[in-house]
């Protein structure tokens, strides 16, 4: 396989997120900033790992996910 065969190879998946991190547990506002979120209503494309699927379901009452298999 290529590298452009791979790259097209890996799934995708858009995480919004859709509340604040105010009031919520350390650990839950470092995985949302290692999901790359930022603000409310910001929406990161990432690719779906395990690890990144941990992270997702950690914070599922922060964010909405969109694209999954």
């Amino acid at each position: 396989m290529t590298a452009k065969e791979k790259n097209a190879a890996v799934k995708k998946i858009r995480v919004t997120l859709v509340k604040g991190t105010t009031q919520t547990l350390g650990k839950h506002r470092e995985c949302v900033k290692g999901l790359g979120l930022r603000h409310r209503h910001h929406t990161v494309e990432v690719e779906d790992t395990p690890s990144i699927r941990g992270m997702i379901n950690k914070v599922s009452y922060l964010v909405k996910v969109e694209g999954e298999a």
